[in-house]
């Protein structure tokens, strides 16, 4: 009986998680046909409704921003697809898409000041998912602490032994330092672009203020803090205003 109980227990627990996974690719395999037929609110229909359980992932939110982009709001196609980016930066596809839907942007930003460090980390960082740098810097960890090991066991100090030593501890700093930068300005940073088509920037946190700039959509900001409706934030020329979340979406 206690068997019988154990193997009814088991089956309940997983008979939803069937149901789940089966739903999970009925509504995928429903957006992905209504997207062919062109019909594509009934498409984001059903891709919002995986969105919306939690079940987000890089294909998933390229499909949401290809769905924007056909109906014509470039704002959110370029915001779903930095998100898709985010999850996924060595999807060409998705490169692609954002770099095109860029094209239509009907505001950039003058005067923007890089930071040349800032530049450099970034474009270090870019390709790689924060993941893929934990699992590195992991691995460069664990061979340096087994090189050391080697060392102290045969104890000798060959050179080719120190010189290993030196480059693995190198590389190992390397990678912990670029895992960290990613996590605190693509994690910690809490970045966002804006999808109306236009949007007042102002001076402080309401229409009663003067207007900074108006800006179009697929302008990238970082959100340095919040008042109500709005986001103020700062964008790449380090420029600062407040603009309504309704204007905007965070990453």
């Amino acid at each position: 009986m206690g068997k019988l109980m154990a193997c009814l227990v088991a089956a309940l627990v997983l008979i939803p998680s069937a149901l789940t996974a089966q739903t999970t690719d009925s509504l995928f395999a429903a957006g992905n046909d209504a997207y062919l037929n062109k019909d594509y609110e009934t498409a984001l229909n059903a891709y919002a409704q995986l969105e919306s359980q939690g079940l987000g992932s890089a294909p998933l939110f390229f499909n949401i921003g290809n769905c924007h982009f056909k109906s014509g709001r470039p704002g959110y196609a370029i915001l779903y697809y930095l998100r898709a980016r985010k999850l996924d930066p060595f999807d060409a596809d998705i490169q692609t898409n954002l770099e095109f839907a860029r094209q239509f942007m009907p505001t950039r930003l003058e005067g923007v000041v890089i930071n040349p460090v800032s530049s450099f980390m970034s474009g270090l960082v870019g390709p790689f998912t924060l993941n893929t740098l934990a699992w590195i810097s992991s691995l460069l960890f664990i061979v340096f602490i087994l090189t050391w090991s080697l060392r102290i066991y045969l104890r000798q100090a060959a050179l080719w032994n120190k010189i290993a030593l030196i480059t693995l501890f190198f590389l190992v700093v390397v990678f912990s330092g670029l895992t960290t930068y990613k996590y605190r300005t693509e994690f910690i940073a809490r970045k966002g672009v804006i999808v109306a088509d236009e949007a007042r920037i102002y001076s402080g946190p309401g229409e009663d203020n003067d207007v900074e700039f108006v800006g179009g959509f697929g302008l990238e900001f970082e959100l340095e803090k919040e008042n109500g409706d709005y986001y103020l934030v700062i964008f790449e020329n380090q420029r600062k205003g407040w603009i309504l979340k309704e204007m905007a979406a965070l990453i």
